[in-house]
């Protein structure tokens, strides 16, 4: 052993590396790690270098002690690797498209039903929606440290070749198609029976829950957009995929729904006169209720036409991706 691989900057090397590996580790390690040194550094000797510089340039090659010690004690330097990566980030992903959109939801929903103002509303919306996208990435990134620090792989299920996406040559499922036009037409189905026989049943005959004065012309809106649905889902069948032409009348749609359900309950012409009567009769709901049930169903008429508006995006962005 020469007198170069045993000096100051050596032992300190060497130091720095086992301080923080179990001290039943720290002889072995320091006994390999001083025979690495000094064949290294008479490597660099026997080619003419100086003992200084020879020293300096091995213990700099062998890199920072502190990445040493861990690879020594197999010890990762990341929060979450490569083993849990995809996982957190899939479930992170899923999580943040849902979570904080229901927590803004559920605050302004509240706020509104408190009295509060527009401004109220809108900055708890905001505040609530910002600190759940705190939360949820803190927790879920905590959850996956422990189980990177330790090693707890049995806690997550394995990949499996059965959760390989399905292939779809034509970009937009049959079956999606089928099922959008089945729930359209069920929804005529119900406005139309709504118009004509009524649909809340009573002591007497069944009363409609749309206001009368939506006959004929206000229905018809609703039944225009109703089909114009109808044809943009065979419109995206047909095309084999969603597009930003689709997307786009997707969206109109979504807000001209919206804005014709919120501009009639506004004016109070969306929903039936006697049918707040007999939820507002004996026993039945408070001026706070119904103001609060009306409340709930503007939200209603933003959420649903919103999701839509949303998902027609994302499925348009895949299409893009594909």
């Amino acid at each position: 052993m020469t007198a170069t691989a045993t000096g100051a900057l050596t032992e300190r090397y060497i130091s720095a590396v086992i301080r923080s590996l179990p001290t039943s580790a720290q002889h072995d390690v320091r006994t390999e790690l001083e025979g690495s040194i000094v064949d290294a550094v008479d490597a660099r000797l026997d080619q003419g270098d100086d003992p200084v510089a020879a020293e300096r340039a091995v213990l700099t090659q062998l890199g920072d002690p502190g990445i040493l010690a861990a690879g020594y004690a197999e010890r990762p330097l990341h929060l979450v690797g490569p083993r849990f990566y995809l996982t957190w980030w899939r479930l992170l992903k899923v999580l943040l498209l849902i979570i904080p959109i229901c927590a803004m939801g559920g605050v302004a929903l509240g706020q509104t039903l408190a009295g509060a103002s527009v401004g109220e509303v809108i900055g708890s919306a905001v505040v609530a929606g910002l600190g759940t996208i705190v939360h949820v990435t803190f927790w879920v990134t905590l959850v996956f440290v422990i189980l990177e620090r330790t090693g707890n792989a049995a806690a997550l299920p394995a990949w499996t070749v059965d959760q390989l996406p399905e292939s779809n040559d034509r970009g937009a499922a049959r079956a999606d198609v089928i099922a959008s036009l089945i729930f359209l037409v069920l929804a005529a189905g119900a406005v139309f029976w709504d118009v004509l026989r009524g649909f809340f049943p009573t002591d007497g005959a069944p009363i409609p829950v749309l206001h009368p004065d939506l006959w004929p012309w206000g229905i018809t809106v609703l039944l225009v957009l109703i089909g114009a649905e109808a044809l943009l889902a065979v419109a995206v069948y047909a095309r084999g995929r969603w597009t930003r032409t689709l997307a786009v009348v997707n969206t109109l749609l979504a807000v001209a729904f919206a804005v014709w359900g919120l501009v009639l309950l506004a004016q109070g012409e969306l929903v039936n006169p006697a049918f707040v009567d007999v939820l507002a009769g004996d026993g039945g709901l408070s001026g706070d209720a119904l103001r609060i049930l009306a409340i709930v169903t503007g939200a209603g008429l933003v959420a649903f036409p919103a999701w839509d508006i949303a998902d027609g995006w994302i499925r348009t962005r895949r299409a893009g991706r594909e």
